[in-house]
């Protein structure tokens, strides 16, 4: 295995619990759009929601809303939603992955956390947390940087935090989406975890190299 300088990590089902603030927010969204709760349409499109989490959401409202407005308008209805419900207290680490972070930084190996959500949205979340100084750079989708499953935001860490070969980059998440772009920019380790979307059978069918418990036991594949 090559040497370790930067883990990519997934935020929501990888080192976040986000206490179901996802689909409540999703879910909300999508009735303000005038897609009710309880419909067949609003039952699919959650269906959806949930198979394409790590995702970007924007990407996630395009495909179950019926045109580029109402996409954006339940886009913003979700982001100020789940910005609104990250304080109350639901948003807590998953088991060991305060520690796990720790134990990566304390080896010299830097730290980004990736996401589907709007940066102002993950800015919310690590304040909730507490987490600003535990990592070195927070990446979100935007206007130049596409969401997973493509490898922009692993790519765009890699540039920022000056590592020199993508091949000292690990990325870990708890979807096929975070696989898929760790294998699209060419980390040499990614790790899936079964603390979120996808279980260890999905998760090595999507190519992860490695299947994990949880991100605790990350720093010992990295040998951190």
């Amino acid at each position: 295995m090559n040497r370790i300088s930067l883990v990519c990590a997934d935020m929501a089902g990888t080192t976040v619990s986000d206490g179901g603030i996802v689909e409540q927010a999703a879910s909300v969204a999508l009735e303000e759009c005038g897609i009710p709760a309880g419909s067949s349409g609003h039952d699919s499109a959650m269906s959806y929601i949930r198979q394409t989490m790590g995702q970007s959401k924007i990407e996630v409202f395009r495909a179950v809303t019926s045109d580029e407005d109402t996409a954006q308008l339940a886009n913003a209805s979700f982001e100020r939603n789940i910005s609104a419900l990250a304080t109350d207290g639901r948003i807590t680490a998953l088991p060991h992955a305060v520690d796990a972070l720790k134990a990566l930084r304390d080896k010299g190996i830097k730290i980004a956390l990736t996401t589907g959500f709007a940066p102002a949205t993950q800015d919310a979340i690590l304040r909730a947390l507490d987490w600003e100084t535990l990592i070195d750079l927070a990446v979100a989708p935007g206007k130049e940087l596409r969401g997973r499953p493509n490898p922009d935001m692993v790519l765009h860490a890699v540039l920022r935090l000056g590592i020199d070969d993508v091949r000292e980059v690990a990325v870990v998440g708890d979807s096929v989406n975070d696989v898929y772009s760790g294998l699209r920019a060419g980390a040499s380790v990614v790790a899936g975890v079964t603390t979120g979307s996808h279980d260890a059978n999905a998760l090595r069918k999507a190519g992860a190299t490695h299947v994990l418990d949880d991100i605790g036991q990350l720093p010992g594949l990295v040998g951190a």
